[in-house]
């Protein structure tokens, strides 16, 4: 019995006439041989999973660098509410599941120690920017497995690159995880900042939690029923004009007063030049850059992508003693 090919057919009986459907997929940029139990989409999901990449989330900031308290997101469970969110638009909508799992557990590989403020730190110094998105690409193409890459299908890679407000998701599924992440983040950094004294509810923009909620879960669950109303049978991923307005409005009401407002998380201040210091001093070493990033350089290669893999690739807790090891090294940060 072969159970993908089972699964193939299931979706198409199952699944709406606007899922990405596992057997038409665009396949991946290296041939395989297709696996006998799993879709090529739950395949990419299971190597996500699996990857170094993934586990390092677990210890990279999500809005707040090293909080005391056991019950602040991270960077990993942060990708975790993503995908769950994700996931129950995806069912009810009758869209491919795994599809959306999949970008949803890689969209934040790429991302850098330090949160919002570590990206927009590397950012400012590299020539031509850094982007997180584009970093995660990078990742599952050419940096995971010794170079080898993950190999994961086009419409994983194409949902990981467009998940950003700018992108434009070729997939359903791409454009649910693109929502969702917005849903997620806004939420959840929301709760963390009440758990940390940094606001109370009532900071909150009126005009946004009266259309909203008043709480997190209001709010997540207002959001995804929206969603799902407005998409229903539709080729499209909507959501109604006023409810988008009011979820953007406090996007915008959090990076002014907690992501780009460092003196409202104290914590934040010392580490806000760290991967730019770190950039700078390899940029001036390059030799000691690890072999593992080394061995990526070539002509058609710049330093400074090396330079920002292994950045980026690092943990809070290892940019943190990095950092403090060259100062206490002497070395000129």
């Amino acid at each position: 019995m072969n159970i993908r090919t089972e699964t193939e057919e299931n979706e198409i009986k199952y699944l709406s006439p606007y899922a990405s459907l596992s057997r038409n997929s665009k396949g991946r940029l290296r041939p395989e041989e297709e696996c006998d139990i799993r879709t090529c989409y739950q395949r990419d999901r299971d190597r996500i999973i699996h990857s170094k990449a993934f586990r390092r989330l677990m210890y990279k900031t999500q809005a707040f660098i090293y909080p005391e308290g056991d019950h602040f997101r991270t960077r990993l469970t942060h990708t975790l509410e993503v995908s769950q969110i994700a996931r129950t638009i995806a069912m009810a909508l009758r869209l491919n599941e795994d599809l959306t799992e999949a970008i949803a557990l890689g969209h934040d590989l790429g991302h850098t120690p330090f949160g919002h403020m570590g990206e927009r730190d590397l950012n400012r110094v590299v020539p031509g920017g850094f982007r997180h998105n584009e970093q995660s690409v990078r990742i599952v193409e050419k940096l995971e497995k010794d170079g080898r890459g993950l190999n994961l299908t086009r419409e994983v890679i194409d949902g990981i690159l467009n998940h950003r407000g700018s992108g434009n998701p070729s997939t359903p599924e791409g454009r649910i995880v693109q929502l969702s992440d917005k849903i997620a983040y806004i939420n959840h950094d929301i709760d963390d900042s009440l758990r940390r004294g940094v606001l109370t509810e009532d900071d909150l923009p009126k005009d946004c939690t009266d259309i909203l909620g008043n709480t997190v879960r209001k709010r997540i669950d207002f959001l995804i029923r929206d969603i799902i109303k407005n998409s229903m049978g539709k080729p499209d991923i909507i959501m109604s004009p006023p409810v988008k307005e009011a979820l953007y409005a406090l996007r915008k009401y959090m990076f002014e007063n907690v992501y780009k407002n460092l003196r409202v998380v104290s914590d934040k201040k010392s580490y806000e030049t760290y991967l730019s210091n770190i950039y700078f001093y390899y940029s001036d070493n390059f030799s000691r850059i690890p072999h593992e990033y080394q061995q990526h350089y070539t002509n058609d290669e710049k330093r400074e992508t090396i330079i920002c893999d292994y950045i980026s690739g690092m943990t809070d807790r290892f940019a943190i003693k990095l950092h403090d090891e060259l100062k206490l090294q002497g070395q000129e940060v």
